[in-house]
């Protein structure tokens, strides 16, 4: 019975290849000397060889008596029979996986799947490195903490497959923020073009996590996921993670060159009068294309946090911080870091008649 590894030669036409799948019970998926899957009729293949996962066994040449009760065998010509005596005889055959049509170009994505997309804001959440190519890929996952990383999976990953890198709960998921995936790729028992190396960092924003709609369809998985480029149509994806350094170091060099939007700091009533802080982002930055809503709310408690710092020994002190009502997503923060880090200092809503409802007074204890 032909079997996936076969070795098989056509009866009706030029050529050959090896067994590589079947569809239905008449057609058989034929591996060429190119490596492409052709399909043809099982009747008009002929078994040649025969390799059962990389054990070799030899064929026995069939006896005249038998070809001639064989009607199909008949059709084969003379020196397609010498062929096949010739290959019936042992030798070193190994198995090559199938090929796709297209996977030549790199395609390899990092996705993140819940294990129950019903409860988002709660589950845990399953990595996987997905590869969508002929290439196999010797592949590291690293997570940084500042400037220290750590290896979370390394191995290799198989062509054409997803390969499950870990799994994680959702309090350990600020500590994926910064990861990088490195690799290289190769084929095994078959030539091919040479890719360079790929290493490539990301800011993972941990906000989509928590909304639904960040996961989406997709032919990778069954259920949603969210995935991210790491190269796509052989180009690696630029890398998207800026750090706060590199982000404070930027914002510098535009101050020296760009004259300020505003002054966010206003002094009133001599030494001991009130100091006043406008956090709304226009005021603090001329450009926030590209900053996501997270990298904003980061930037605006950084400079809260500076403010504090710096009259944190100045008894008092009155400072009030312009945060304006909206949504109430920067008073909620500004509110959690006071009573985390500043619990000693006095606030309160600051003065309705000139602020509104969108202020917090601080006073430094």
């Amino acid at each position: 019975m032909m079997k996936i590894g076969d070795k098989v030669r056509f009866l009706n036409e030029i050529g050959g290849g090896v067994v590589t799948g079947f569809r239905g019970k008449d057609i058989v998926l034929i591996e060429d000397a190119d490596g492409f899957d052709i399909p043809m009729p099982m009747r008009e293949c002929v078994v040649i060889d025969t390799d059962d996962y990389n054990m070799t066994r030899s064929v026995p040449k069939a006896a005249p008596k038998k070809v001639e009760e064989k009607p199909v065998r008949s059709s084969i010509s003379h020196s397609a029979q010498e062929e096949t005596e010739r290959l019936s005889k042992p030798q070193a055959s190994v198995y090559r996986q199938p090929e796709t049509r297209g996977g030549d170009i790199l395609d390899v994505f990092l996705a993140f799947v819940p294990e129950d997309i019903k409860a988002v804001s709660t589950t845990p959440f399953e990595s996987y490195l997905v590869n969508d190519s002929n290439y196999y890929l010797y592949y590291t996952y690293l997570c940084a903490e500042g400037k220290a990383w750590s290896v979370r999976s390394h191995g290799m990953v198989e062509p054409n497959t997803k390969f499950l890198l870990e799994e994680f709960e959702k309090a350990e998921l600020n500590d994926r923020e910064h990861v990088a995936v490195q690799f290289i790729a190769f084929k095994d028992s078959r030539s091919f073009v040479l890719k360079p190396a790929v290493s490539v960092e990301f800011r993972i924003d941990t906000v989509k996590f928590y909304k639904l709609h960040t996961f989406q369809e997709s032919e990778f998985f069954e259920t949603p996921a969210l995935i991210y480029d790491i190269v796509k149509d052989d180009i690696p994806t630029k890398q998207v993670y800026v750090s706060a350094e590199e982000l404070q170091s930027a914002l510098l060099q535009k101050t020296l060159v760009d004259k300020p939007k505003s002054q966010p700091i206003v002094k009133r009533g001599g030494q001991s009068g009130i100091i006043e802080i406008d956090l709304h982002i226009a005021e603090l930055l001329d450009d926030t294309h590209g900053m996501s809503n997270s990298e904003i709310l980061n930037y605006q408690l950084d400079k809260f946090r500076e403010v504090l710092e710096q009259y944190k020994n100045k008894r008092e002190q009155r400072i009030v911080f312009i945060h304006g009502k909206g949504d109430g997503v920067l008073r909620k923060a500004l509110l959690d870091e006071l009573k985390r880090k500043y619990s000693a200092f006095r606030h309160q809503d600051a003065s309705f008649q000139e602020y509104g409802f969108g202020a917090t007074m601080v006073t430094v204890k």
